[in-house]
């Protein structure tokens, strides 16, 4: 059995989250709660020390970039959500999180999930001798075609066109099940890293 002091805590509130499974109890929520003021705690210093000190006190007094001051006004506007009266000056701040978060993430996801992707579904390998990679290649092609068939509602779905459309159900069927599936695997390499934790890091009865 482990002496390490850490090792005890981390075991204890382990077994604190675990306790829910049993059924709601005042153990668990208070590792609940310490696990949500820790994970708030560290990312306010996080937050204080890598954006407002780095970002915006540091420029401003070491290398005088007073314009800086200017998104920091913005953001301050935050906290009039608080103030009935002047509350709708928060929507300054959140109009540009909103309109930049799109500006940056629009042009990345239609390169990554779009053009990629219709590129790999295109781009058939024809030549090369890869049997299976043909195969592949065109389970790909067939799988984006039916499926994109399938939510074109603007057709009934009958005839051909509805063989086409269950062909992309099956797809979707699939996809939803790796996924789930891939899912409750990694819940379970959580698991099991944790019972490792508790039978060898802290009670020592396995090695």
């Amino acid at each position: 059995m482990s002496t390490n002091i850490w090792v005890w805590i981390a075991a204890i509130l382990t077994l604190a989250i675990y306790s829910f499974l049993y059924k709601d109890n005042i153990i668990y929520k208070i590792a609940e709660y310490l696990l949500v003021g820790v994970s708030i705690g560290y990312t306010t210093a996080i937050t204080w020390h890598n954006v407002i000190i780095a970002k915006m006190v540091v420029p401003v007094v070491d290398y005088h970039r007073y314009y800086m001051i200017i998104p920091a006004i913005i953001g301050c506007l935050m906290f009039t959500r608080f103030f009935k009266k002047v509350s709708w000056l928060s929507k300054i701040p959140i109009s540009f999180i909103i309109g930049a978060g799109a500006g940056i993430g629009l042009p990345l996801s239609f390169q990554t999930y779009v053009l990629e992707h219709t590129k790999d579904t295109i781009a058939i390998p024809w030549h090369g001798g890869n049997t299976m990679l043909l195969v592949d290649a065109l389970l790909i092609f067939i799988g984006v075609v039916a499926t994109l068939v399938y939510f074109f509602f603007s057709v009934k779905h009958k005839g051909v066109v509805g063989k086409i459309a269950n062909v992309g159900i099956w797809y979707i069927m699939i996809s939803f099940g790796a996924t789930f599936g891939f899912t409750v695997m990694a819940r379970m390499s959580l698991f099991i890293d944790r019972m490792q934790f508790l039978l060898h890091d802290w009670l020592g009865l396995i090695h």
